[in-house]
């Protein structure tokens, strides 16, 4: 799509709404023709379908083609599991992971049951716990950058529920937490993989994890 993006969230965050409201306007438009906006990330899509219509609340033409386009966007696993109702992936991952849900998926959205529902399928792969993995891992996107002291206070935390999973692998839906908590874990010297769960539901973990220095440069 060459006329795409980032979503605004970044400005919108920081409370400028008027260059949130251009971007809302030009995603919009280039998906306008689109019968689904899918994105591999729990704080875009919350971006997209739940912050866009508040954009243009005193603009009632505009709200209502920005309801409408929301009501077309989804996160990317459940959009596979709530609309296309894929209940099993063919793929197979060896190792133990534990899964983060990143705030903006599971407040915003409900994406919870939606990605371990799907991990459950994937052959040689075992599932755990860890403690409080509703918790927040301290990015929060412009958080991180305002509030550093405290991101690093919040992410350490995280690690080491992280670790004490017993898990090799770390999986999330929202690439923000993962770099967050990748690089974390990599200063501490934490031996876990970490992988967007798009990549393990696919098959596709033949390229270094997040984080992981790529042996051979891609072609």
């Amino acid at each position: 799509m060459p006329t795409q993006t980032c979503c605004g969230q970044p400005a919108y965050n920081s409370g400028d709404r008027a260059t949130a409201r251009a971007i809302a306007r030009q995603t919009i438009l280039a998906f306008a023709d689109c019968d689904y906006i899918v994105a591999p990330s729990g704080s875009c899509s919350g971006m997209l379908a739940r912050h866009y219509p508040e954009l243009f609340d005193d603009e009632p033409d505009l709200s209502r083609e920005a309801l409408a386009f929301a009501a077309k966007c989804h996160e990317l696993v459940s959009f596979l599991v709530d609309v296309m109702g894929v209940s099993a992936v063919s793929a197979r991952y060896d190792g133990v992971a534990t899964y983060h849900d990143s705030c903006s998926g599971l407040r915003e959205l409900g994406v919870k049951t939606q990605p371990r529902q799907l991990l459950a399928s994937v052959e040689g792969l075992r599932l755990v716990e860890m403690q409080d993995s509703e918790v927040c891992c301290g990015f929060g996107g412009t958080f991180a950058v305002k509030y550093g002291e405290l991101s690093n206070s919040i992410v350490t935390e995280k690690s080491g529920k992280i670790e004490a999973s017993g898990a090799d692998t770390l999986l999330a839906g929202d690439l923000g937490c993962l770099m967050n908590m990748a690089g974390k874990m990599q200063r501490l010297g934490r031996n876990v993989k970490v992988r967007h769960v798009a990549e393990v539901l696919a098959g596709m973990t033949d390229m270094p994890a997040i984080g992981e220095p790529e042996t051979e440069p891609r072609k």
